[in-house]
């Protein structure tokens, strides 16, 4: 768990203290910020780390068949039911049960798991049989589930049930002093994985990947260092090896962080209006509010 920046320092510090508990944890962060790392990270330092860690999507299937595929069923509990199936909950017995994408969860399941919260108990879909579950639950969410709970979208019971400690976990964006040691991490990873010679970043590369705001936070820095360590032809991650759109984005964000002369200024805006009519001169001249000769002078300059 890479922790140099004062925010994740935060975040994996409060894991490890509610680790050594059996309490509920709310881990909460934009996509791909690792709320799934930081549930593990949690479980492995328990009491619970030699039982099963389970984890179930909230957000990828239907609510029927996440009911089914949670609570298990008895056979003939619905169409197509041939035999009785064991659920998330029962395989997550004495151990850890993770569930992502909380806040997608059905109303009826929301009961249903408030209850099993409350009484360590269930009963499977189409069962009379009571089952007793001893389970940490970890849910986690890139939803703000108090406004969730305001729209009544969510139930405030089981919010305050699962809310017992929250961790926020930072967006990369947060956490720049990170990113050199999960890069280096990566490479290396992905460089054994794919049996690729990369085992540096060049420095213009590793500038561009530090001024680059990663709007799919860790995920999407993994998935550029995967991609670069393969299309890479030597033992270095170059430059030109990024995606054209990370390097695009660097570029614009210098260009803007950089004050330019009015002349610098004005082609650049005219630039832009040009690309938003798609080269219709007359269009882009109306909406500039000038003629069509010194739009065209205007981009003969340029060129």
């Amino acid at each position: 768990m890479v922790a140099q920046s004062e925010a994740m320092r935060e975040a994996v510090g409060l894991a490890e203290r509610v680790a050594a508990t059996d309490a509920n944890v709310l881990v909460t962060g934009e996509s791909g910020t690792g709320k799934d790392a930081i549930a593990f990270f949690i479980h492995q330092r328990s009491n619970r780390a030699a039982r099963p860690f389970v984890k179930i999507d909230c957000a990828t299937l239907p609510g029927h068949l996440l009911e089914a595929e949670l609570f298990g069923y008895e056979r003939g509990a619905f169409t197509g039911a041939g035999e009785a199936k064991p659920g998330r909950l029962d395989a997550s017995h004495r151990g850890t049960l993770v569930l992502d994408e909380i806040a997608y969860l059905p109303t009826d399941a929301q009961a249903k798991l408030l209850r099993v919260i409350e009484t360590r108990e269930f009963e499977r879909l189409g069962g009379r049989r009571t089952i007793k579950v001893d389970a940490r639950v970890i849910a986690l969410t890139n939803v703000n589930l108090t406004e969730a709970v305001e729209r009544r979208n969510f139930r405030e019971d089981l919010f305050y049930r699962l809310n017992v400690v929250h961790i926020r976990v930072p967006p990369l964006r947060e956490r720049r002093s990170d990113l050199p040691e999960l890069v280096s991490g990566f490479l290396k990873s992905y460089a054994a994985k794919h049996g690729r010679p990369a085992s540096v970043v060049a420095p213009a590369a590793m500038t561009s990947l530090k001024e680059y705001q990663f709007p799919g936070n860790v995920r999407e820095l993994a998935n550029t260092i995967e991609r670069a360590v393969i299309i890479s032809s030597g033992k270095r991650i170059e430059e030109a090896d990024l995606p054209e759109s990370v390097r695009a984005a660097v570029r614009l964000q210098q260009r803007r962080a950089q004050p330019g002369t009015l002349a610098e200024i004005e082609a650049e805006y005219v630039s832009e209006i040009l690309a938003a009519t798609k080269g219709n001169k007359t269009e882009a001249a109306r909406i500039l509010g000038i003629s069509h000769k010194n739009l065209y002078e205007t981009t003969a300059r340029r060129k």
